[in-house]
């Protein structure tokens, strides 16, 4: 996959963009992880840190812009990072410019900021087994944000065309 990202001419300013999505539990946090050891350097920035909790996912587009486009202008991006626990957006988070920026999570290959994309990643898996990843990891009383989730996500999905645009599917 790296190959192929390297192929394509750079979308932010001298580096590279990454966008890792496809719905939740699916496995896009082990695939970032596993592009960011395979590429000394580079950046990974999870979305849950970008949504506005639970009900978050219908403005992550327009969250990413502080972040995207100045890198794509050649300066530090920064994004302002969601406390899960508080409930609120805590501090900004700097991103320097980067040879390669791995942005991991639902909503992360958005129509919004397609241009800026060198490779879109779709990963997915089985709805039963993202569930049982997610109780596993959440505890069973989130199974009601969890399944309205997974409706938010698949008329995002529907809505921005993701899987169809993604020049690799995991």
């Amino acid at each position: 996959m790296l190959d192929l990202v390297e192929s394509r001419s750079p979308t932010l300013g001298s580096g590279r963009l990454v966008c890792v999505d496809g719905p939740a539990g699916s496995g896009k946090t082990t695939l970032a992880a596993a592009l960011h050891d395979l590429s000394p350097g580079s950046v990974v920035v999870h979305l849950d840190e970008l949504l506005e909790g639970w009900g978050g996912l219908g403005g992550v587009d327009q969250r990413l812009d502080p972040l995207l486009l100045p890198l794509a202008r050649g300066v530090a991006g920064r994004y302002e990072r969601y406390d899960w626990i508080a409930g609120r957006f805590a501090e900004w988070v700097p991103i320097p410019p980067t040879p390669l920026l791995v942005l991991e999570g639902v909503g992360s290959g958005s129509l919004r900021h397609a241009l800026l994309c060198t490779v879109l990643v779709w990963v997915e898996v089985d709805d039963s087994l993202r569930l049982r990843r997610g109780m596993e990891r959440d505890g069973e009383q989130m199974r009601p944000h969890w399944e309205q989730w997974m409706r938010d996500e698949r008329a995002h999905f529907v809505d921005q065309d993701t899987r169809a645009r993604a020049d690799v599917v995991v």
